[in-house]
């Protein structure tokens, strides 16, 4: 494809070397790539020009949101475009009698969360990446985050999606009912696609009554098993747990022992930790039920000390342990998202830790994550680069999952970082109709070529 036929499209295609290195890469930052070019729509119509344009010259597009994905999947191969939706940005409508809120796939969702709560709603989706993730990159990825205990993962958010098929078409389906059986649910399709299908454009969301107040507490308990005893007695007892994060000890010491994490909250020297988000109605009684909570679990046992935030400046300095932003900072981190029942999650640990622990003796392996959903997070560091050591330890631990048949990706997605290994939480049958509806929806296979399958 020649830059005559890429230039007819204007001022949103830009080959700028500051550009084309910007967009190299995901969070990965994996098989660095400079792309062809970099195009910047700035409206749904120049995004369907653009598919059109490309799908007729056969020329590969890689759609990116904000480069917050740790599997590959927005990073370019070498003689693709990047598509950036960072222009396609705003917030088009709040309906607070429907309580749902439509915005463009470029908004950061951090802007979403506010605009909600400026109008007296709440936004459910959340990340830690909030302030640079794009809205429609949530969605691309299914993205999960801290609140999926409670209101689901970004699939269960979506009441309507508008979408650009790889040959140009628009598919408007921006409806806001949450009842809808008028035949196959289309939007269902790109949810979690990584951009293999379709270019998410704009998104109706669900919002939710925004909690009158939140208690959060930092917890240490005995174990793993007493943390799962732990969660159900607060669901059962306070119904509306909305995060429930744990945190192995390791971790745990490792953060708090960083600048990064300010004072140490809690002793290290726990078996375990936990930190729980509650949202209430009753500001006068929500953090006491919260407190006769926590002291029954002490009695029994199973919670060893517990700290409730007395202010906001508290409730961000315990979130700032769990989202562990010390392991940042280790070169040539190697980073695992994975799910398996509750149940079954602290021994998957166990064994991950050990077998990493006897291959590479001397590195450091964390786990934390959002038991709740049966969801944890392993974080490697063995000293040695990506390319040294990546297959080697993704064999060991996605061999693990496969063995007690977990998911390979809770939240982060397949990309092209774990594509080797989809059979390992997908059956043949079921990768085979993936490849026909890619087949059907994208035959000449332009958008995001090599991801997922």
């Amino acid at each position: 494809m020649s830059f005559d036929l890429l230039n007819s499209l204007g001022e949103m295609v830009s080959t700028e070397p500051a550009v084309l290195e910007k967009h190299a890469c995901d969070w990965s930052n994996v098989n660095r790539q400079r792309p062809l070019a970099v195009l910047r729509p700035r409206s749904v119509a120049e995004v369907s020009a653009a598919l059109s344009l490309c799908h007729e010259a056969g020329l590969g597009v890689v759609p990116q949101g904000g480069l917050t994905g740790l599997a590959g999947g927005a990073t370019p191969q070498a003689g693709q475009v990047v598509l950036s939706l960072e222009r396609l940005r705003g917030i088009e409508e709040i309906d607070p009698d429907s309580a749902t809120i439509i915005l463009l796939a470029g908004t950061p969702l951090e802007t979403a969360q506010k605009a909600a709560e400026e109008a007296g709603l709440y936004l459910a989706l959340d990340i830690g990446s909030r302030g640079s993730c794009q809205i429609g990159g949530n969605i691309a990825t299914n993205a999960g985050g801290n609140h999926v205990i409670r209101y689901g993962m970004a699939r269960a958010q979506v009441l309507g999606l508008e979408t650009v098929l790889a040959d140009g078409t628009i598919l408007t389906s921006l409806t806001k009912v949450m009842k809808n059986n008028a035949g196959y649910d289309l939007n269902q399709l790109f949810i979690g696609s990584e951009g293999t299908l379709g270019i998410v454009t704009r998104v109706v969301l669900r919002l939710y009554p925004r909690p009158r107040c939140k208690s959060t507490a930092l917890i240490a308990t005995s174990g793993y098993d007493a943390t799962v005893r732990l969660l159900r007695r607060l669901q059962r007892e306070l119904g509306e747990v909305s995060a429930f994060e744990a945190m192995w000890p390791d971790f745990y010491r490792y953060v708090t022992d960083h600048p990064a994490a300010g004072t140490k909250p809690m002793v290290d020297t726990h078996p375990f930790y936990a930190l729980t988000e509650f949202q209430g109605s009753d500001p006068d009684r929500d953090g006491a039920r919260l407190e006769e909570c926590l002291a029954a679990a002490i009695e029994a046992g199973d919670a060893l000390d517990a700290l409730i935030a007395q202010s906001e400046r508290e409730v961000r300095s315990f979130w700032t342990i769990r989202e562990g932003e010390a392991l940042d900072q280790l070169p040539y981190l190697i980073n695992f998202d994975v799910s398996a029942p509750t149940a079954q999650l602290g021994g998957l640990a166990d064994q991950l830790k050990a077998k990493l622990s006897t291959r590479w003796p001397g590195g450091l392996f964390f786990v934390y994550g959002h038991i709740g959903d049966g969801n944890i997070h392993l974080s490697a560091w063995v000293g040695e680069t990506l390319e040294q050591v990546a297959h080697e330890m993704d064999e060991l631990v996605y061999d693990e999952v496969r063995r007690i048949g977990g998911s390979i990706s809770a939240e982060h997605g397949i990309g092209t970082l774990k594509r080797a290994y989809l059979d390992h939480s997908r059956s043949a049958a079921e990768i085979d109709v993936m490849r026909r509806i890619k087949a059907a929806l994208d035959p000449k296979g332009i958008l995001n070529p090599g991801k997922v399958i």
